[in-house]
């Protein structure tokens, strides 16, 4: 039982994340593959720039809920069936949301390509701990608003999660996950971070440089 258990709880974690809700939106609202269009990514952040803001909404907060829902089925069937993965309480949470995050940047659905996860991680916090999400998410706006490079707040939110969940004295597994997590998240932003340093990133709600169109095939097969 153990082990449907926690085989069952996976496979919905990764159905959940691979959801290419970015992919289905674009394509109903526009008629266009996104992974061809802006950067290639499958996130809300190109969906903004390259089919509009309510669609862009919707992209985020439903990518934030599936990610919130794959954990938080995790933690019901743990607590349901009082199991232990690995004998060690809030594992198997831990890993649903770790599955999760790989299943949006590599999803079953699009030959396993996606997003960069940002979106979708910040769900995963959302079940794990409510305050930490609140603040990341608080920065990252912050950020935003102040920078206007939506990958530079990303990272610095993901960032801050460590922070605050080791603050909030969490439980050892979560604490884990926020360094994964962080880990991830910033090999997903990798080409970004390589044009923030060459100065030719593109702030929030501006299109991707045209020079920036070449990269793109090569940026999908990496989100």
């Amino acid at each position: 039982m153990s082990i449907v258990i926690a085989i069952s709880s996976l496979l919905i974690a990764y159905l959940l994340g691979a959801i290419p809700t970015g992919f289905w939106v674009a394509k109903v609202a526009k008629g266009i593959d996104i992974r061809k269009e802006g950067s290639g990514s499958t996130g809300a952040t190109n969906v903004l720039r390259c089919v509009g803001k309510k669609e862009a909404a919707f992209v985020m907060f439903f990518d934030i809920f599936k990610g919130y829902l794959a954990v938080a089925i995790a933690i019901y069937l743990e607590s349901a069936y009082s199991f232990d993965l690995f004998g060690v309480r809030g594992l198997l949470p831990v890993f649903a949301a770790v599955i999760s995050l790989i299943g949006h940047s590599k999803s079953i659905f699009l030959n396993f390509q996606g997003g960069k996860s940002v979106a979708t991680g910040l769900g995963t916090y959302f079940a794990l701990n409510w305050l930490v999400a609140i603040i990341a998410f608080a920065l990252w706006a912050f950020l935003i608003f102040v920078t206007r490079y939506v990958s530079l707040a990303s990272i610095i939110g993901t960032f801050s999660c460590i922070v605050t969940m080791i603050w909030l004295h969490s439980p050892i597994p979560y604490v884990v996950y926020t360094f994964i997590a962080f880990t991830y998240i910033t090999a997903r932003h990798t080409e970004n971070v390589k044009r923030l340093m060459k100065g030719t990133e593109p702030k929030f709600g501006k299109k991707a440089p045209d020079s920036d169109k070449d990269n793109t095939l090569k940026e999908v097969a990496n989100d």
